[in-house]
């Protein structure tokens, strides 16, 4: 099976090393990194340059992965990604990564469910859209899930978009 090509929404600030390992399992084609100075050189632009950046992003994406740290669910363009993605009928999945350690060995605290603030015709997100929390302490086994399990997930959350 061809690796999917897929799109990583995080906090940028807080999470981008631990999306870093994520992306560099070399299991899923992930959207390329963008450096700190160029997401601060879009974000200069205005916000319908972020948009447009965004949505560039996403065109041959089919699933938006949101690795969810501790303040993802509030930040104003993962929600973008989020009701983005969901309209373009993308698969849509969240991984919470807050047990990843961060380039100086830290790790952080488990985030809100971001899903939870949208509605869907009668439904919260949060009842359709999964969010895997891996279910250990240690940076390296929380890896080790979700390498081993990532490609799964992808799959489940596309099937479940078509259902919808």
């Amino acid at each position: 099976m061809p690796k999917r090509q897929v799109f990583f929404s995080f906090h940028f600030d807080n999470d981008a090393w631990r999306a870093g390992q994520i992306k560099n399992m070399g299991v899923v084609e992930g959207n390329e990194p963008v450096s700190a100075s160029e997401w601060e050189e879009i974000k200069k632009k205005g916000d319908d340059n972020v948009e447009k950046w965004i949505d560039g992003q996403l065109k041959y994406r089919s699933c938006t992965i949101v690795l969810v740290g501790s303040e993802t669910a509030n930040r104003k363009w993962v929600k973008y990604e989020i009701t983005r993605s969901w309209k373009l009928v993308k698969g849509v999945v969240g991984i919470c990564i807050h047990n990843l350690k961060d380039k100086d060995g830290n790790q952080s605290k488990k985030g809100e469910n971001p899903f939870s603030q949208f509605k869907f015709e009668d439904t919260t997100f949060d009842k359709i859209v999964k969010l895997y929390d891996p279910p250990f302490f240690t940076s390296t086994y929380v890896y080790d899930d979700i390498k081993e399990n990532i490609e799964n997930w992808i799959e489940e959350a596309i099937k479940i978009r078509a259902k919808y």
